[in-house]
């Protein structure tokens, strides 16, 4: 399993228009094959703040959809960002 997560920094004025912007990506993304889960939110306490948060079952599943990254108009609202890959060894559920 691969988890993509992190955050984007953006204007705070623009915030729900990037994130407006973002629905058709969630939306692709949420349908391909080895999409376990995909989410771009606002975060609660900073107005720039833009969190990202994927699961994938693999690797591949990644590099399938990944293409070339954000589109040039996300890309240019972007005044910094923060996110990662990490391959999961293990699971444990904390729901039962």
């Amino acid at each position: 399993m691969v988890i993509v997560a992190g955050h984007v920094v953006v204007d705070p004025e623009q915030r729900e228009e990037y994130l407006a912007g973002c629905a058709a990506v969630v939306e692709q993304a949420r349908g391909r094959a080895g999409c376990l889960d995909f989410a771009v939110s606002a975060d609660l306490l900073d107005p720039g703040r833009v969190n990202i948060w994927e699961r994938w079952e693999s690797q591949a599943a990644v590099e399938a959809f990944r293409g070339s990254g954000p589109g040039g108009e996300q890309r240019a609202a972007m005044l910094a960002a923060s996110v990662a890959e990490y391959d999961v060894a293990a699971v444990r559920s904390l729901t039962g």
